[in-house]
């Protein structure tokens, strides 16, 4: 009898009879993209949620009303089309997006999705010699384009981003660093305290990167001196690209193969360098796996544990900062959010930070508190 239940309340939610708002899918073509280093497309579809009251008819003496505008930032290997997709026993964003405002515990506001996709499975929503300026491509080309395109609130006190991961750290860094485009973030397990949730992955990335290594290994004696002068600056020795050309090739990664992909993806994020071989440098010698300090340096610069007291005139200028993270994170971040809320704390600056008993995959229904927030500051 509970089965039953618990299937009839899930094909319920699946089956609403509330208003579902409207769903528009536009292409975008965009400049600042094009000729990116990777070679990716510059035309990329934008899809936006409106929301009931954009349209009915029981507004019609104001269908020149206005609404807050959220951006949706995804994690790593995600799009925002992704988040439209339909799902089982759940719901997608648009589908927790019309709920919590027919509950009356969101305010209707405009949801937008960009595509920001990489051939290196995703990007930190920041301007990368070695990736992109997809931080560019945020605020000076999409946040104007759905400006123009739908009748938003357009400016940052009506403007919030929000996400979870690599999409929580975009958020945040986007809060820290560009105050004139976004009014509240919401930052959901968001990468911070890097010597943490990105150091441990690292050994398991090396092993795989070894085998493209030049020459193949062989039993017997190493000259281990010689082969560490091979990658003692960070530059790869050809494994890299080796590596990244046979995934490319692949139609199925493994779950290590990703993991290898995410952490050079986080290199070409943070150590660009356009003389390095593609594009960018590694925290690490690839033969001994020593940490090479100068170049985690490039990567710690990036860490918002790091850059509170740097930005703190910028968050404290911010109408809503939204932190939380689950206790059992499987990438350490429970950590990077607790040190951030402290500094932020440290800093005077206000803000609620939460945490829940998960991990860090299918915590999407964390939503239910961000959208409310972000809507009740950005009114």
């Amino acid at each position: 009898m509970r089965a039953s239940l618990t299937g009839a309340r899930a094909m319920a939610r699946k089956h609403p009879s509330f208003p579902q708002g409207r769903l528009v899918v536009l292409e975008h073509h965009s400049k600042v993209l094009k000729d990116n280093p990777l070679g990716d497309p510059s035309v990329r579809r934008v899809a936006v949620w409106l929301p009931p009251q954009y349209d009915t008819s029981a507004e019609g003496r104001k269908r020149g009303r206005r609404f807050p505008v959220l951006y949706d930032l995804v994690g790593f290997t995600g799009s925002g089309l992704a988040h439209l997709n339909w799902r089982p026993f759940d719901e997608n964003v648009p589908e927790r997006a019309a709920r919590l405002v027919h509950e009356g515990r969101m305010a209707p506001a405009i949801i937008v999705f960009p595509d920001c996709f990489t051939s290196l499975g995703g990007n930190q929503y920041i301007n990368s010699a070695a990736i992109g300026r997809y931080a560019d491509y945020l605020t000076r080309e999409i946040v104007p384009f759905v400006d123009r395109e739908f009748r938003t609130l357009a400016s940052r006190d009506h403007r919030g981003c929000f996400g979870k991961s690599s999409g929580g750290y975009g958020s945040m860094i986007h809060g820290m660093q560009y105050p004139e485009t976004w009014g509240a973030i919401a930052d959901h397990s968001g990468d911070a305290l890097f010597d943490l949730c990105y150091l441990a992955d690292w050994p398991r990335t090396l092993n795989e990167l070894d085998k493209f290594r030049p020459k193949r290994r062989k039993a017997g004696p190493v000259d281990a001196a010689r082969d560490a002068r091979s990658s003692a600056d960070g530059r790869d020795d050809g494994r890299v690209r080796r590596f990244l050309a046979a995934m490319w090739a692949k139609e199925k990664l493994s779950d290590a193969e990703i993991h290898a992909v995410m952490e050079l993806a986080m290199a070409a994020s943070y150590d660009p360098d356009r003389n390095a071989p593609n594009g960018f440098r590694l925290p690490f010698n690839l033969e001994t796996g020593e940490l090479l300090p100068k170049r985690w340096a490039k990567w710690l610069a990036h860490d918002p544990v790091n850059l509170v007291g740097r930005y703190r005139k910028n968050l404290a200028s911010l109408r809503g900062i939204y932190i939380d993270c689950g206790w059992r994170d499987q990438y350490h971040l429970h950590f990077g959010a607790r040190v951030l809320s402290r500094k932020l704390t440290e800093h005077g600056i206000d803000h609620v930070y939460e945490e829940f008993d998960d991990t860090h995959s299918s915590i999407d229904y964390r939503m239910d508190d961000s959208l409310p927030f972000l809507t009740r500051a950005l009114r």
